[in-house]
């Protein structure tokens, strides 16, 4: 009997975006498929809309609003699937992701699956498939070094996860809003023997959406992101401390004190705190090329604070930032 793969959704205040999200769902070509659709408490029309695909395939749960990790781990403890497919409730999948991800799979019963992923705003079509150093085989530690040190992802919706791997590494840490899915994914790739990239298997990951998780700047949030950091470097250091890996968590202190300059002191100091004690790093501040002009006249703390004016007053062109 084929595999079964459970693809689990978690839902808040998605109307705009839910039904075509579960349509791509309900299109996949592997078939032996179950969809459980957790809507975490909310306030718009999400998840009346989800209730009308409910069906033999389709489970639809309510909870009340306790946030986003512990809506896919209420998600997860009902799935009964060989393989995960996490799918947040705005993302979208090839028609063929999971099949060819699945068949990638038989035969490396251990390993992840990645694939190709794009951004796209409103329409789907218009994503662009941008290869990076991500995309290829990676052993778990080499997966999170060039991660890690390129400032890369993969996003949610672009693995699929064998469940002995999901059981090793754990449930959604709850404590966590900003970046609970770097976390997450640090713990199941760690757990894993490895990424098996699929070339031709495709995600589509929605940017610009305001409401989403990612875009809270809030000091909780914040907060979050940093608890996230101190998390995934403690378990890659667990697995390999070494001058790399050292390298690597100092990197990743280094750019959350760029990124939120300069907001949050009291964070700003601790990642300090954490680069010297990981032998400190090398990485510049990123951005436009008038960022750096003007990093190199009055420093990046002072570019810093005009492209955050700039962002303030409506003109994020003027110097955008990549960090």
């Amino acid at each position: 009997m084929k595999p079964l793969v459970s693809i689990l959704i978690a839902a808040y205040n998605a109307e705009p975006w839910i039904a075509q999200t579960l349509d791509s769902a309900l299109a996949q070509t592997w078939t032996n498929l179950e969809i459980i659709v957790v809507d975490d408490g909310s306030t718009d029309g999400s998840l009346a809309i989800a209730q009308r695909y409910e069906s033999q395939q389709v489970k639809v749960v309510t909870q009340l609003n306790q946030g986003a990790s512990a809506a896919r781990n209420a998600a997860y403890q009902i799935c009964t699937g060989d393989y995960i497919q996490y799918l947040d409730a705005d993302d979208l999948l090839a028609v063929d992701k999971i099949e060819q991800q699945v068949t990638l799979l038989q035969n490396f019963p251990e390993m992840l699956a990645t694939c190709e992923w794009g951004r796209f705003h409103a329409d789907p079509t218009a994503a662009r498939f941008i290869p990076q150093k991500l995309w290829q085989d990676l052993s778990p530690v080499d997966f999170l070094v060039t991660a890690w040190e390129g400032h890369l992802m993969m996003h949610p919706a672009a693995w699929l996860i064998p469940r002995s791997v999901a059981e090793k590494a754990g449930l959604w840490n709850e404590a966590l809003s900003l970046n609970d899915d770097g976390e997450y994914f640090t713990r199941v790739v760690l757990a894993s023997q490895g990424t098996k990239f699929c070339w031709g298997a495709k995600s589509y990951y929605r940017s610009g959406n305001a409401a989403s998780l990612s875009a809270s700047k809030s000091h909780a949030a914040w907060k979050s992101a940093f608890q996230a950091l101190e998390s995934g470097t403690s378990n890659l250091l667990a697995r390999e401390n070494s001058d790399r890996t050292r390298h690597t968590c100092a990197t990743l202190f280094q750019r959350f004190i760029y990124e939120v300059y300069p907001e949050v002191p009291d964070l700003r100091s601790q990642a300090a705190r954490y680069v010297q004690q990981f032998n400190g790093s090398d990485l510049p501040p990123s951005g436009s090329p008038l960022f750096q002009k003007l990093t190199q006249i009055m420093g990046w703390k002072l570019a810093k604070r005009l492209q955050n004016l700039a962002y303030r007053y409506g003109y994020p062109r003027l110097i955008t930032s990549r960090y």
